[in-house]
């Protein structure tokens, strides 16, 4: 059985096909100055410290014939979709919806809405749109899981004590295995993230497991030259 090495223990693999990486939210607002998370007063350059390791690993996953699934956390025009309790939270001079340098704050197709250029999906490649933290709720993602015999999925994104941890433990909760990658997810607080992956893999893995990307990658490529899939005796 091929593995990833990870923690608290190694991370086995499944067939190929059974594995996808989500990449959660890595969008203009949460990343770029102007955007949603400067307006609230974060650093966005402790989010773009991960752009060159989730590329690569990005790019391995595709050469390899992973699935990548592509988040985007946004609301439809007129908010139906967006409870007034998340509009009013944080207290701030501009809200969801309300219009920043980058158009209307979270709304969906609006310029600061799209993912980062630099992770751009590719066609094939699923994009979902949520109106919560985590992936799964009033979304199609557990139908494309399903669909597709998805059991394992690498998580990566932003941020990490927010939409990716709540994205992991939907999962968990669904029974899916996932594994957080440690250097391909970040969020403005370092703290947080820290807390978070070990909140994760705490208890012999009660969320899941963490392995940083070369790892994941080597994992992967191990599997893939076993067999031509990832399962190796």
């Amino acid at each position: 059985m091929a593995f990833i090495p990870a923690l608290p223990y190694n991370y086995e693999l499944p067939e190929s096909s059974q594995v996808a990486l989500i990449v959660i939210d890595m969008q203009r607002d949460f990343l770029e100055p102007g955007g949603f998370g400067d307006i609230l007063g974060n650093d966005v350059s402790s989010l773009r410290a991960i752009v060159p390791t989730l590329k690569h690993l990005l790019e391995g996953c595709r050469a390899m014939g992973i699935p990548i699934i592509h988040t985007i956390e946004c609301h439809q025009p007129d908010l139906s979709d967006c409870p007034p309790a998340k509009i009013k939270r944080g207290q701030g001079e501009l809200t969801i919806g309300s219009e920043g340098p980058m158009g209307r704050i979270l709304i969906k197709g609006e310029p600061g809405n799209g993912i980062i250029p630099e992770l751009a999906p590719l066609p094939g490649e699923f994009v979902i749109h949520k109106p919560g933290k985590g992936a799964f709720y009033a979304t199609e993602l557990e139908t494309i899981l399903q669909e597709h015999n998805i059991t394992h999925l690498l998580i990566t994104g932003v941020t990490t004590e927010v939409c990716v941890q709540t994205t992991m433990r939907e999962a968990n909760d669904r029974g899916y295995e996932c594994l957080m990658v440690e250097d391909a997810t970040e969020s403005y607080f370092p703290e947080f993230k820290q807390a978070t992956l070990e909140m994760v893999r705490a208890q012999g893995g009660i969320v899941g497991w963490t392995a940083t990307a070369e790892r994941v990658l080597q994992g992967l490529k191990q599997g893939i030259s076993c067999s031509g899939s990832i399962d190796c005796p």
